[in-house]
């Protein structure tokens, strides 16, 4: 594989530490590389020397000549005065871009709820990473380095950008770093890891499931690993081994020490047992949604915006549920029935009598009075004991022990709140709602800002949490790791989904396919206006077009390879030259389609 980035003896240092010392690595064509560690450890910092945007102290970074390298880092950069197609696209005239299958490709998977004119002032901070990520996808490059990409990206966008970045170049070709606590994301798209942790970088081959595995078997070995460490990775071996298997296809070594190693290993939760202690704590009766239904006034006055109708959801004691939408397709609003701040216009909502809901938002509300505060004193304020577990395995845990657990340290005990980092923050919110002893809990994206190992602690206190488990995440392996069962909400309507977040997908490309969604940014003008069948026909033929298009480059990428390799057979590369040929005119035809069907669809 062509050598594209590489790092000799790469020392950078903070006044207060050593982040990295002496470390060298190389970056081929082909290389799809996740960065995982705990949080401040320099994942953020080696993406920077390796794409020069931070100069280390000692060492150096070798590029090869006219390779292209882009980044998205986690630092907003747009200007607040550009519009949404101008920092996509720039001054290129619409017929030069939008003949572009990547372009289209990109704009179709990241703006097509953004006006194309709209300022970038006006937008939200997920709006503006959208835009962002989707300047950066549109360029033609060598090399991309993302900084946690799915940051404000709903499930269905995660899909797309996996599924764009393991076609977006040709087998051998290109190469991607990519930092993100995204565990699916790295499973899905990337063939090594990086682990970055205490001052090195350790490769490991494979993608995130692989990486596991190999980490518990290095870990089992070396006796100087702490034991803490080396259990929770262990649990979430059990789980990618017993609770998603074809996760492990992609590693390439041994499985056997593997099965070994996890031969004596619980299940993850005990459904009897904490059914048990969430009936003896609910009752029979939790919430239930009877037909419920909520409208919004319409700000310019016309009809009430229905987002919610004629719900029906009988929540039982001890289950465990995820919940999946697009952006305002109404999940704060199902989960505000729930807790009671919001009041159904339609149908109604009955509670049992022992229930207790608690919630963790996104925006830290439990953290608000304490900011001053030093995490001591804050944990005085809370009852002394959290019982851990159940049934016979049930011990009692001091909030320090359990503060321990979710990765503290005792010096960071005298920290003030507002001094904490935001995982330090969101891993004490939930130590808050967890000790206020709910029995149903409500957590609202509550993977932000926590590495993979603290992704793991959660999960591991979760798992034993004896109560009624409500999650909406856009994280789909922390969905599909802590729930038992997905509904989503479609068109208002709230809808089981036997098949998971895989069903919920096929269901939302459904939807796109009908023409259900609000059209693509309007690029150019056009008079001719589609009836309701035709639209659809029409959209139908233009998502055709696009996997006609995205087949047919990687067709003529394969010739071009041949036609490289037969530069001595004249007989060959006559015929080679014609199918190439006849592959582009086909191109051009599909392109030409492909802009009549996009004017009369946004006429």
């Amino acid at each position: 594989m062509a050598h594209l980035l590489g790092a000799q003896a790469l020392h950078l240092e903070y006044p207060t530490r050593v982040v990295f010392d002496s470390v060298s690595l190389g970056v081929s064509a082909g290389d799809r590389i996740g960065i995982v560690g705990r949080n401040g450890d320099g994942k953020s910092s080696l993406l920077g020397m390796l794409t020069g945007r931070i100069e280390p102290d000692d060492g150096q970074v070798t590029r090869r000549g006219g390779v292209r390298v882009g980044v998205l880092a986690q630092q907003d950069t747009l200007d607040d005065d550009e519009t949404v197609g101008h920092a996509v696209v720039g001054d290129a005239p619409a017929h030069e871009w939008a003949g572009d299958p990547r372009i289209r490709d990109v704009i179709a998977g990241l703006l097509t709820d953004l006006p194309w004119d709209a300022p970038i002032g006006v937008l939200s901070g997920g709006q503006r990473r959208r835009v962002a990520l989707a300047a950066l996808l549109v360029q033609d490059l060598d090399v991309i380095a993302l900084d946690e990409p799915t940051n404000h990206l709903d499930v269905e966008g995660i899909a797309w950008l996996a599924a764009h970045m393991k076609t977006r170049w040709a087998t051998g070709a290109g190469a991607l770093l990519v930092v993100t606590h995204d565990r699916w994301f790295l499973d899905e798209v990337c063939t090594a890891m990086w682990e970055v942790h205490d001052r090195i970088v350790e490769p490991f081959e494979g993608g995130y499931a692989a990486y596991i595995l190999q980490r518990v078997e290095r870990d089992r070995q070396a006796a100087a690993v702490e034991e803490r460490r080396q259990n929770l990775a262990r649990r979430e071996l059990a789980w990618l081994r017993r609770g998603a298997p074809a996760r492990t296809a992609k590693p390439k070594f041994r499985i056997d020490a593997a099965n070994a190693l996890i031969a004596d290993v619980p299940p993850l939760r005990d459904p009897v047992a904490l059914q048990a202690l969430a009936t003896a704590r609910l009752g029979k009766d939790v919430v239930d949604l009877l037909d419920a239904s909520v409208s919004y006034p319409d700000p310019d006055g016309a009809a009430p915006r229905e987002v919610l109708r004629d719900v029906v959801w009988r929540i039982a004691p001890g289950e465990r549920t995820g919940i999946l939408g697009v952006n305002g397709a109404g999940k704060s609003t199902l989960l505000g029935l729930v807790d009671g701040t919001v009041t159904p216009a339609g149908g109604r909502v009955k509670r049992g009598k022992t229930v207790q809901v608690a919630a963790l938002s996104q925006r830290m509300d439990e953290l608000a009075e304490h900011q001053d505060r030093p995490v001591r004193l804050v944990l005085e304020r809370l009852r002394t004991t959290y019982t851990f577990g159940s049934g016979s395995k049930a011990t009692e845990l001091t909030p320090g022990q359990l503060l321990e657990r979710m990765g503290f340290s005792s010096a960071q005990l005298s920290t003030p709140v507002k001094d904490l980092s935001g995982g330090q923050q969101r891993r004490l919110q939930l130590l808050l709602v967890l000790l206020s002893q709910p029995n149903v809990l409500i957590l609202d994206e509550p993977t932000n800002d926590l590495d993979t190992d603290m992704l793991a602690a959660m999960e591991e206190l979760l798992d034993a949490w004896p109560g009624t488990l409500l999650v909406v995440s856009h994280d789909r392996y922390f969905l599909e790791r802590v729930t038992d069962q997905q509904y989503a909400i479609l068109d208002g309507r709230f809808r089981h989904l036997p098949g998971g977040i895989d069903e919920y997908l096929r269901l939302r490309a459904d939807q796109r396919a009908a023409g259900s969604e609000r059209e693509t940014p309007q690029h150019a003008a056009s008079t001719t206006l589609l009836a309701g069948a035709e639209r659809r026909a029409a959209q139908k033929e233009l998502t055709a077009i696009d996997r006609r298009l995205h087949k047919l480059q990687g067709e003529i990428a394969a010739v071009d390879a041949r036609l490289a390799d037969a530069h001595d057979d004249y007989t060959a590369l006559v015929a080679l030259q014609h199918r190439r040929d006849a592959l582009t005119a086909e191109t051009a035809e599909l392109e030409e389609r492909w802009l009549e069907l996009s004017e009369q669809l946004e006429g």
